[in-house]
């Protein structure tokens, strides 16, 4: 399943203690595809530099850009479909350039995608995904 991990959930499911592990696990073994952007890998390291140590971080990115089981992908379009939080929109564009079947989020900005039909952008939470992939 191709999916667009929001930073959040990216945080959450690496640490191999936290209970959405599973996450980041399927993401390693191939069960899921992770798409990203160039300012999705960006917004990850800042994040993560900012959270835990720079080599921790820095171990984390090269995991996720060494990955065969993780697609680059160059949104071409900027939808702007999330005004409250314009910084989210680059998971959207992903998302939406990929033909990603979830972005996995804890983010409630996100919800203005129920609402809107096209272009059609499923968003999933991180609980709700780690009971679909278990």
């Amino acid at each position: 399943m191709r999916i667009v991990l929001d930073t959040n959930s990216l945080i959450q499911s690496v640490p191999s203690r936290s209970r959405y592990h599973a996450v980041w696990q399927s993401l390693l073994d191939g069960r899921n595809t992770l798409c990203v952007s160039n300012e999705i890998i960006m917004e990850y390291l800042e994040i993560l530099q900012r959270l835990t140590d720079h080599d921790t971080a820095e171990t984390i990115i090269k995991t996720i850009i060494n990955s065969r089981f993780v697609e680059f992908i160059t949104p071409f379009y900027n939808f702007g479909l999330i005004q409250n939080d314009p910084d989210d929109n680059k998971f959207v564009d992903c998302a939406i350039a990929a033909n990603a079947r979830y972005i996995v989020t804890n983010d409630h900005h996100y919800d203005i995608l129920k609402n809107i039909s096209y272009p059609p952008v499923d968003v999933i939470s991180l609980e709700d995904f780690l009971r679909l992939i278990q």
